[in-house]
């Protein structure tokens, strides 16, 4: 079947990505006789199908100039909330994540060479971290914006990134590339190499990286030097921080006292004396990564084809914060301790509250060693009447161990408190020569294994009046544990923080599946084509039983220019190891409480929960795909989307927590009939000032999301140059989460504290102009403004409710000197863009999972091959 230039459009590209176009137009029929498109197993003999697909090529990830694929990924429109990166410096374990469509990057799932990636990263991971991807390596990536749990089963929510590596190459590709940030900082080099070879039976391909990227102080940023403060009566900013101070800050029933360097003491006031922890904190993390990579293909006969894969990683990634901040309780004893605070008001033998920040011993540091490890072993082959099979064996472990150093060992200070020979108010025992003793690093451990055994068969059993019917079916079966093993004295309650549970469980699941390509209606004179597409997944789970998904789709071709599809499908997604078996642990999280006293800071316990039941989903995608005869290389689509999501597992919005379970002007708990409120048990200490309460997580109700997809593209020639432009769009109408027994939140066009933003309308644009041996792009990229969650309520005590529209401009191009030389690079935020400001903000006073925090970024590249 001939491609038609309506075939092309149906697989567009985002605009930033467009040079997938030329490579989709030099493919033909006899080039590609048959090809799987992601979203189905039947392979077909074009790429035409009712599921939207984006293509992502390597000349795309080059023109941006990136070493990973999560931030070539995080810029697609149809991506949003908290994709962890290197700028996400508390909490994010050197990670990166992608999330379509802002429902959770455990909602959307990750395939290299269409078959699953092992979940990696650290600890026992639930989602996949695509540091593990060689970039090199990288033939192409597929972006399915659809539910595919029928084809691929758990995870496939949201959509499905199928990441295709380069199993054909010849030869020998060499990559040398750098980048640096206009301030000086952040600066990354990589390496890559790729050698190929073809015998008269098979090919290998062999690929190396190693990337080593700098890292950035939030100090070095005028945005992020400080925490910013508002004091909302004079509607005026100042520098702020926390209440955990140097030199201790004392809580008594009469008295918030700041500790002075002379051991005297005086009236705590936070525009003076709060500690500023931006100074000592990343604004962007680094990170040293190794991937090994070798694809091999053999023909053992005629009709039998082995296929190998194998690729490994291994992550030295770091992150750092301000020193750790201590706290806890105890009797002032003026006969032993000193009567400083006598002439406070403290009395003798009152109860206090003692918080200090440990600049004593410096900052905190995080560091992880991770390894990863994939490796595929398969047969493909056809029989005499054409169907073809295939059996496979993936198998894939990580291992991590991450180390938290300059942490101070409470339970032996309390004890020394306690026996008499250490003075918390003296401040010349909390010299680091004094507390060498007792300051410790903590190690944890973790880790994942994945098995896969599948076989499956496709082809075409029977001739319809339109043609022929095709089908693939097939069977799985997929083992999966993790564990966690925290630090010794984390996990006895020792250290400062509380006591952390280890995570240990596994689960296996039996699958089968069949699908279906249905030609109803050929050549008529109201359709070119009607073709229906149905597939359904049957599933046995050890943790929580059997159930089945299904999908149906639809293509309608009036004509060569006009096609309408559409695909309705229910999905699933079952609980992790992690998510099931996690032990509880602290985390500490931003919340804003205006009562007297409150810390920023809420200690909140999450952690697994192993009556979790699997989430189901409702998905419906509906659209055209127009490409007009008139206008020659221009084309359109337009896809409506809506997913609904029910049994959702997730933690709730810890600040939704604050806000609806304490009273906001005295502190005590309200709606104690709520089931929300019932199991967070949510506590205020008057006397410290702190906010605790349990998130872990649960089925919590429903989440629905609906909106459009739109892309344009226009491909011409003029001026002896041939130009490529594209515009990509999504419009999200509504983002809605509801939780049982609480008010539903609509998060459409709201940023947030920790879940990242959900703007109602991102752009890319795109425009590429090529020559004989050289090419130039200009990208634009566009973040609709959005409102602060945190204000909603109470919009007027935010000085800065909302956020602008926010707008990035990237320029990069390349030069072909010969055959074996040609260079690249470019500039990132050419106009050097600020990340904005809003009251709720997450970390640097901004939100680093939506907006850029570098600034002006450069990069140039190298390659030689032969």
């Amino acid at each position: 079947m001939k491609k038609t230039q309506l075939g092309l459009a149906v697989l567009a590209a985002l605009p930033m990505f467009s040079s997938v176009q030329a490579i989709a137009a030099d493919s033909s029929a006899e080039a590609i006789e048959k090809i799987q498109v992601t979203g189905s197993r039947i392979k077909r003999t074009d790429m035409e199908t009712a599921s939207p697909v984006t293509l992502i090529g390597a000349n795309d990830i080059k023109a941006m100039g990136a070493t990973s694929i999560d931030s070539v990924l995080q810029k697609m429109t149809a991506a949003s909330g908290a994709m962890t990166n290197p700028a996400v410096n508390n909490g994010s374990g050197g990670n990166a994540r992608v999330d379509l469509r802002g429902l959770g990057a455990q909602r959307t799932l990750v395939l290299v060479n269409g078959r699953r990636m092992i979940n990696s990263g650290t600890g026992a991971a639930s989602t996949v971290d695509l540091n593990t991807i060689p970039v090199s390596m990288i033939k192409s990536v597929e972006v399915l914006k659809d539910g595919a749990s029928a084809v691929y089963g758990t995870d496939a929510v949201a959509g499905v990134v199928n990441i295709i590596l380069k199993d054909d190459f010849e030869g020998l590709d060499m990559n040398l590339s750098g980048a640096i940030t206009g301030e000086g900082d952040a600066d990354e080099t990589s390496f890559d190499i790729t050698m190929g070879t073809s015998f008269d039976r098979g090919n290998v391909v062999i690929g190396l990286q190693y990337t080593d990227r700098g890292d950035a102080s939030q100090a070095d940023r005028d945005f992020s030097d400080c925490p910013i403060e508002e004091d909302y009566d004079n509607k005026s900013f100042y520098c702020g921080g926390s209440s955990y101070t140097p030199f201790g800050h004392i809580w008594a029933d009469n008295a918030s006292l700041q500790g002075n360097e002379d051991g005297s003491w005086h009236d705590y006031a936070a525009e003076n004396d709060a500690y500023n922890f931006s100074k000592e904190s990343y604004l962007y993390t680094p990170m040293r990564r190794l991937n090994l990579t070798g694809i091999g293909n053999f023909e053992l006969t005629d009709d039998t084809l082995l296929v190998t894969e194998f690729t490994y990683s291994k992550r030295w990634s770091d992150q750092q914060m301000a020193p750790q901040p201590v706290w806890f309780d105890f009797e002032y004893d003026a006969a032993n301790m000193g009567d400083s605070l006598l002439s406070h008001g403290v009395a003798d033998g009152e109860a206090i509250s003692y918080g200090r920040r440990m600049t004593d011993i410096g900052p905190r540091g995080y560091e992880q060693v991770v390894d990863t490890v994939r490796a595929v072993i398969g047969l493909n082959g056809a029989f005499d009447n054409g169907w073809g099979w295939d059996t496979s064996v993936v198998f894939g472990r990580n291992d991590s161990v991450d180390r938290a150093t300059n942490l101070l060992n409470m339970g032996s200070i309390q004890d020394k408190i306690a026996a008499g020979t250490f003075n918390p108010l003296n401040q010349g025992h909390w010299t680091a020569a004094n507390l060498a003793d007792d300051v410790y690093t903590e190690n944890n451990s973790g880790g994942s294994q994945l098995l896969i055994m599948s076989a499956g068969l496709n082809g075409e059993i029977f001739e319809l009046p339109a043609g022929y019917v095709g089908f693939a079916a097939g069977i799985e079966r997929r083992e999966e544990k993790a564990w966690y093993v925290p630090d010794s004295l984390t996990s006895q309650g020792l250290a400062n923080d509380p006591r952390v549970d280890p995570t240990g469980g596994r689960f296996d699941v039996n699958e089968a599946y069949v699908e279906f390509a249905v030609p109803l209606v050929a050549d008529t004179a109201f359709a070119d084509s009607i073709d229906l597409s149905a597939a359904v997944r049957a599933f046995d789970y050890s943790t929580f039983g059997s159930d089945e998904t299904w999908k149906l789709g639809l293509t309608y071709r009036v004509n060569d220019e006009f096609m309408v599809r559409a695909v309705r499908s229910t999905a699933f997604r079952a609980p992790t190891v992690n998510e099931l078996y996690a032990g509880q642990g602290p985390s500490f999280e931003q919340v804003d409480f205006d009562v007297e006293n409150a810390q920023d800071q809420a200690e909140v316990t999450v952690g697994g929960n192993d009556q979790l039941t699997p989430e189901e989903a409702d998905t419906l995608t509906a659209g055209f795909v127009y490409a007009p005869s008139w206008l020659d290389g221009f084309s359109m689509t337009v896809d409506y989307f809506d997913i609904e999501i029910e049994n959702a597992i997730a933690s709730e919005n810890e600040q939704y927590i604050v806000d609806t379970c304490l009273d906001s002007t005295t502190g005590a708990n309200i709606n104690n009939d709520l089931a929300l409120c019932q199991f967070a048990g949510v506590n205020f200490n008057q006397n410290t000032g702190r906010i605790s309460f349990n998130n872990q997580l649960k089925n919590i109700g429903t989440e629905q999301t609906k909106g459009y997809d739109v892309n344009f593209k226009y491909a011409f020639d003029a001026l002896d140059l041939a130009w490529r432009t594209g515009l990509d769009i999504t419009i999200l109408d509504e983002y809605i989460v509801e939780s049982t027994g609480v008010d539903s939140v609509d998060y459409a066009g709201l940023i947030t504290s920790g879940l990242g933003s959900y703007a109602e309308y991102k752009t890319n644009f795109t425009l590429n102009v090529a020559g004989d041996n050289w090419d130039a792009q200009y990208q634009a990229r566009m973040i609709d403004g959005l409102d602060d969650y945190s204000c909603q309520k109470e919009s007027s005590k935010c000085l800065v409710p909302s956020v602008g529209t926010v707008v990035y401009h990237d320029i990069s191009g390349s030069y072909i000197f010969n055959d074996t030389v040609s260079l690249s690079g470019g500039v990132n935020n050419l106009f050097d863009k600020q990340a904005p400001y809003y009251t709720g903000n997450n970390d640097s006073n901004t939100d680093p999972y939506t907006y850029d925090v570098l600034g002006r970024r450069f990069f140039a590249s190298v390659n030689v091959k032969f």
